[in-house]
């Protein structure tokens, strides 16, 4: 007979913003997690600290590069996934705003890899736990701009279409073992990422949103765990949340 465990999720770029809201949702939810970050321990340590004593959840911490295979093969060396693990959220992601034919090659490969190179590296070691118990839910976070395109964001933008394409095909290839494979594309929403923009800049693309507004992390986390709670046969799918924008 299996004892009874909490169930479990490793969470990227999880130190703030979007990352940061998933967490909590997480955790409210009675998850016990692994948060991931690349370089801010400090706030992703604070986060853990927060949640294990509001929600009594086990919460490890992890610096790991999103981007780096060696860093994230480490992730799956925590204790929390003693057991198994339930739920991945590939959240980490970074940006680059500008001209394409000024950016440099080490910038390129910097967003490919951190943003779409991470969920193969990811999903490789998470797909190997959730197939033990014939069941889980992948959730990659992507962007409006993975199937419209931004200019000054190509990279941005490939990679995220990349995600959504990664997502379908893994959606197919994991169905026969129950596991669920989904992307939430996020429109415009209020994190620190859009800190490169003018308040003008932000103020005349809310404009162009139906809702007025800019998004908030929270409802993005509301998505991800309304995902998480559907049945394995919803896969594959791409879930908009960008306030009726594109």
């Amino acid at each position: 007979m299996k004892k009874s465990r909490n169930k479990t999720a490793i969470v990227t770029g999880a130190s703030r913003g979007i990352g940061a809201a998933i967490a909590r949702k997480l955790a409210s939810m009675g998850y016990d997690l692994v948060l991931t970050c690349s370089e801010s321990t400090g706030e992703l340590g604070l986060l853990a600290k927060e949640i294990k004593d509001l929600y009594n959840i086990k919460c490890d911490t992890i610096k790991a590069d999103a981007g780096d295979p060696t860093e994230v093969a480490g992730i799956f060396e925590s204790p929390v996934l003693e057991d198994g693990l339930d739920v991945l959220v590939n959240n980490a992601g970074v940006s680059y705003v500008g001209l394409l034919h000024e950016m440099k090659t080490e910038d390129w490969r910097r967003v490919m890899s951190v943003n779409l190179d991470s969920l193969f590296y990811t999903c490789r070691g998470a797909i190997t736990l959730m197939l033990r118990e014939h069941s889980g839910s992948i959730v990659n976070i992507s962007s409006v701009w993975g199937n419209a395109g931004a200019s000054t964001e190509v990279a941005y933008s490939a990679s995220k279409g990349g995600v959504n394409a990664f997502t379908k095909g893994l959606a197919k290839e994991l169905a026969p073992s129950g596991i669920a494979v989904n992307a939430v594309s996020c429109g415009l929403i209020d994190t620190k990422m859009n800190s490169c923009f003018s308040e003008e800049e932000l103020r005349a693309v809310v404009g162009e949103i139906p809702a007025d507004r800019m998004g908030s992390a929270q409802e993005v986390a509301e998505v991800v765990a309304r995902i998480i709670d559907s049945p394995a046969y919803m896969t594959g799918q791409i879930i908009g949340i960008d306030g009726g924008w594109i």
